[in-house]
């Protein structure tokens, strides 16, 4: 049928353009390795990018090549974020917490031809540069000293040269980044993200009964750049002309709390361990801090306790559940309060809020079983399986791992959830990390969440040890908050109400910390292998 609508391409070259037309003087803050603050507009800001895509350019970028990034979460950053997708390039961000011959396994295998790196972190570039072979290596001078060393590109030498850019009109579907998953099992795999697939997701999660982001926020994005692209919040505030505040190297609770005081930041997104250090520090010095009153706290990467959700409603700050994986741009539900339900008491509410939340619109979501699709009855569990727009399809040069899509086309996330009648979304465990005791399935992630309630308790991670008689039984790893006492037994009577006897863990280990990986996730994996010759009395 003729007549329709126009063909109009969804790029990220179409929200820089907007940013400059409509948002000139909104704001971007970003904190320098020295804790000062450098500020400019969006104005200078696309001014910069396209300049930088124009360096790029001239140094030989051609359609589809990948340029790393080893950076902080920063004004220059953000630049690449833009200049390389619409140079024509592919933005690479390269986890900087990774081992060093990980970093150099991913650029290798992604065929990364430049890299920006940031001066602070080429001592940690240095220790892997005979691994890789950048064509060039472009130096970012953020703690003000010398000019980069020869064999560097500096990064303000780049920028400076304010050429035009060629842009090159980028297909929608054209390849605009690339980040790798953790590596939780296995080497890291590499997700490619389209540029169609990047507008979608930022225009999904902005809206109300998603992120609810607009152009009157001021946005943190604490989770790493380097990190499935932070979330995609640097794209969602660009093209709403949000102000953005980064927060460089300093992500310790006392500098985050001053940034957000400073800035009135009124959004801010990072994993669990992040908030769980922002909220011991509020509590030890409440009252001396003025955050904004209803400033949101999106947590993702892992399950946000209730106890720590109700802790932060008593300052005024609301977290906000989301869930996604690096397949998936990340951003797959977020939790909102549904029309039907916000009659309930604040206090029915809370186990609502503590899940994962509702699908975006086009992101759609399934739990299935042995027996096929789980009914969406808030009680049967099942593999949560997903598709949609802005869903990857495949791994970046990795045909070995095709069994993770179904043959209907679903990716398999390897989380195990249920979905209620609202919608709801519960991440219940991964399907590696449950728990098979006489029979009957156990929760860790249940009981870790119990746990992380107690007054005494900092975190906790339930693992799975091999038990004679019932297969396995679960074992508590705990860490005490600083300064408090807690007894095995005394915890096991705090969780004797809320559970079957049968899914009480059998024993408590008490550590100093639990391994982590570096997004922030346990690595129960570590936990099997410290306490594998753990015997049962």
């Amino acid at each position: 049928m003729q007549g329709t609508m126009m063909r109009f391409p969804l790029t990220l070259a179409h929200l820089l353009e907007r940013a400059r037309r409509l948002y000139a003087r909104s704001e971007i803050v970003s904190r320098l390795p020295d804790q000062a603050l450098h500020r400019y507009t969006y104005r200078e800001f696309h001014e910069r990018t396209l300049a930088l895509a124009s360096a790029l350019q001239r140094i030989g970028l051609s359609r589809g090549d990948r340029v790393a990034t080893l950076m902080w979460n920063h004004h220059a950053h953000l630049e690449a974020y833009f200049a390389v997708p619409c140079a024509g390039g592919v933005l690479h961000t390269l986890n900087l917490r990774l081992h060093p011959s990980d970093i150099a396994y991913i650029a290798n295998h992604a065929r990364d031809r430049f890299l920006i790196v940031d001066d602070v972190l080429l001592p940690l570039y240095e220790q892997f540069r005979d691994q890789v072979s950048f064509e060039r290596v472009i130096v970012t001078p953020l703690s003000g000293g010398e000019p980069a060393a020869a064999g560097y590109d500096d990064y303000e030498n780049l920028v400076a040269a304010r050429n035009a850019p060629i842009l090159r009109d980028p297909d929608e579907n054209d390849a605009a980044g690339l980040c790798y998953t953790s590596g939780t099992t296995g080497r890291p795999k590499g997700v490619v993200y389209s540029h169609r697939a990047l507008v979608l997701h930022s225009l999904a999660s902005a809206l109300p009964d998603a992120l609810a982001v607009s152009n009157g926020d001021t946005v943190c994005p604490v989770v790493p750049m380097f990190h499935v692209n932070a979330w995609g919040l640097p794209f969602t505030a660009v093209m709403l002309g949000a102000k953005l505040v980064f927060p460089g190297p300093h992500l310790d609770a006392e500098s985050l709390i001053d940034l957000f005081a400073r800035e009135r930041v009124t959004l801010a997104a990072g994993v669990p361990t992040i908030w769980a250090g922002v909220l011991q520090a509020l509590e030890k010095k409440r009252g001396r801090r003025a955050l904004v009153q209803g400033m949101r706290l999106v947590a993702g990467g892992a399950a946000a306790p209730e106890p720590m959700i109700r802790a932060f409603d008593k300052f005024g700050l609301r977290v906000v559940h989301g869930w996604g994986m690096t397949e998936t741009t990340p951003v797959g539900t977020v939790n909102f309060i549904r029309r039907e339900l916000a009659r309930l008491d604040p206090e029915e509410l809370y186990p609502v809020r503590a899940k994962q939340g509702v699908p975006l619109p086009f992101f759609e979501v399934r739990a299935v079983t042995d027996a096929g699709e789980a009914p969406w009855d808030g009680a049967t569990p099942g593999e949560l399986q997903v598709r949609g727009p802005w869903v990857a399809a495949s791994y970046h040069d990795l045909a070995a791992e095709r069994d993770k899509w179904t043959p209907d086309g679903w990716l398999r996330t390897g989380d195990v959830a249920t979905i209620d009648s609202h919608g709801y979304v519960k991440i219940t465990d991964r399907i590696k990390d449950l728990i098979k005791s006489g029979g009957e399935w156990i929760s860790s992630l249940d009981l870790e969440n119990a746990l992380a309630g107690h007054p005494a308790v900092q975190e906790a991670a339930v693992i799975a040890i091999p038990h004679v008689t019932w297969g396995e039984r679960p074992l508590a790893v705990v860490v005490r908050k600083p300064g408090h006492a807690v007894s095995t037994e005394e915890l096991r009577r705090y969780l004797e109400p809320k559970f079957a006897k049968f899914w009480l863990p059998d024993a408590f280990a008490f550590v100093d910390e639990i391994p982590r990986t570096s997004t922030g996730k346990m690595m129960k994996v570590k936990l099997r292998e410290q306490f594998r010759d753990w015997r049962w009395d």
